[in-house]
Protein backbone atom coordinates (compact mmCIF):
# COMPACT_ATOMS: atom_id res chain seq x y z
CA UNK A 1 0.00 0.00 0.00
CA UNK A 2 2.78 2.38 0.56
CA UNK A 3 4.06 2.25 -2.42
CA UNK A 4 7.35 3.72 -2.43
CA UNK A 5 9.48 3.31 0.37
CA UNK A 6 10.97 6.99 1.44
CA UNK A 7 12.55 7.39 4.86
CA UNK A 8 12.39 10.96 4.84
CA UNK A 9 8.51 10.42 4.72
CA UNK A 10 8.34 7.77 6.82
CA UNK A 11 10.13 10.15 9.58
CA UNK A 12 8.54 13.10 8.68
CA UNK A 13 5.00 11.05 9.51
CA UNK A 14 6.18 10.52 13.05
CA UNK A 15 6.60 14.08 13.64
CA UNK A 16 3.45 14.87 12.45
CA UNK A 17 1.85 12.01 14.13
CA UNK A 18 3.39 13.33 17.15
CA UNK A 19 2.41 16.77 16.40
CA UNK A 20 -1.02 16.48 15.52
CA UNK A 21 -3.39 19.96 15.24
CA UNK A 22 -5.51 20.31 17.24
CA UNK A 23 -8.63 19.31 14.82
CA UNK A 24 -6.77 16.21 13.95
CA UNK A 25 -5.96 14.99 17.56
CA UNK A 26 -9.70 15.71 18.16
CA UNK A 27 -10.74 13.42 15.14
CA UNK A 28 -8.61 11.57 16.39
CA UNK A 29 -9.41 10.57 20.02
CA UNK A 30 -12.96 11.35 19.98
CA UNK A 31 -13.83 9.14 16.99
CA UNK A 32 -11.62 7.42 14.79
CA UNK A 33 -9.59 5.79 17.48
CA UNK A 34 -12.64 3.99 18.42
CA UNK A 35 -13.63 2.85 15.46
CA UNK A 36 -13.59 -0.98 14.79
CA UNK A 37 -11.93 -0.70 11.84
CA UNK A 38 -7.78 0.24 11.44
CA UNK A 39 -7.21 3.95 10.98
CA UNK A 40 -4.03 4.81 10.72
CA UNK A 41 -2.22 8.26 10.85
CA UNK A 42 -0.25 10.36 9.30
CA UNK A 43 -0.12 7.48 6.92
CA UNK A 44 2.78 7.26 3.53
CA UNK A 45 0.93 6.37 0.74
CA UNK A 46 3.61 6.79 -2.25
CA UNK A 47 4.74 10.33 -2.56
CA UNK A 48 2.38 11.22 0.01
CA UNK A 49 1.66 11.74 4.19
CA UNK A 50 -2.16 11.73 4.27
CA UNK A 51 -3.49 12.76 7.65
CA UNK A 52 -5.72 9.40 8.04
CA UNK A 53 -6.07 6.58 6.43
CA UNK A 54 -8.55 3.36 6.76
CA UNK A 55 -7.03 0.91 4.47
CA UNK A 56 -10.22 -1.75 4.40
CA UNK A 57 -12.26 1.27 3.29
CA UNK A 58 -9.95 2.76 0.95
CA UNK A 59 -10.31 5.57 2.17
CA UNK A 60 -8.18 8.87 3.04
CA UNK A 61 -9.54 11.46 5.24
CA UNK A 62 -7.90 14.71 5.08
CA UNK A 63 -7.98 18.06 7.71
CA UNK A 64 -7.15 21.16 6.19
CA UNK A 65 -6.29 24.18 7.07
CA UNK A 66 -6.30 27.42 5.63
CA UNK A 67 -3.80 26.75 3.23
CA UNK A 68 -5.94 24.43 1.51
CA UNK A 69 -8.08 27.22 0.32
CA UNK A 70 -5.54 29.47 -1.80
CA UNK A 71 -4.87 28.77 -5.43
CA UNK A 72 -1.62 27.13 -5.16
CA UNK A 73 -3.10 25.08 -1.94
CA UNK A 74 -5.91 23.73 -4.05
CA UNK A 75 -4.45 23.05 -7.43
CA UNK A 76 -1.72 20.73 -4.78
CA UNK A 77 -4.75 18.87 -3.21
CA UNK A 78 -6.61 18.59 -6.94
CA UNK A 79 -3.53 16.65 -8.26
CA UNK A 80 -2.47 14.89 -4.75
CA UNK A 81 -6.32 13.45 -4.59
CA UNK A 82 -6.25 12.41 -8.04
CA UNK A 83 -3.08 10.26 -7.89
CA UNK A 84 -4.59 9.07 -4.49
CA UNK A 85 -7.72 7.74 -6.75
CA UNK A 86 -5.78 6.09 -9.13
CA UNK A 87 -4.69 3.97 -6.21
CA UNK A 88 -8.49 3.00 -5.39
CA UNK A 89 -8.65 5.48 -2.89
CA UNK A 90 -11.63 7.65 -1.45
CA UNK A 91 -10.70 11.10 -0.19
CA UNK A 92 -12.35 12.71 2.23
CA UNK A 93 -11.81 16.65 3.11
CA UNK A 94 -12.74 18.51 5.84
CA UNK A 95 -11.29 22.19 6.83
CA UNK A 96 -10.48 22.80 10.71
CA UNK A 97 -13.69 24.98 10.77
CA UNK A 98 -15.80 21.84 9.84
CA UNK A 99 -14.29 19.72 12.45
CA UNK A 100 -14.65 22.59 15.15
CA UNK A 101 -18.68 23.65 14.52
CA UNK A 102 -19.84 20.69 12.99
CA UNK A 103 -18.09 17.81 14.39
CA UNK A 104 -20.69 15.34 14.88
CA UNK A 105 -21.75 15.78 10.63
CA UNK A 106 -18.16 15.52 9.99
CA UNK A 107 -17.72 11.96 12.54
CA UNK A 108 -21.30 10.73 10.39
CA UNK A 109 -20.26 11.53 7.16
CA UNK A 110 -17.12 9.35 7.55
CA UNK A 111 -18.94 6.37 8.72
CA UNK A 112 -21.17 6.50 5.79
CA UNK A 113 -18.28 6.72 3.69
CA UNK A 114 -16.60 3.75 6.02
CA UNK A 115 -19.88 1.30 5.85
CA UNK A 116 -20.93 2.21 2.67
CA UNK A 117 -24.47 3.70 3.92
CA UNK A 118 -25.73 6.41 1.68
Amino acid sequence: MNGIKNGRLTHNSRILRRNMTPEERRLWYCFLKALPVTVHRQRVIGPYIVDFCCPQAKLVIEIDGSQHFEEKGRESDAERDAALQKLGFTVLRYSNSDVNLRFHAVCEDIYRHMTGIK
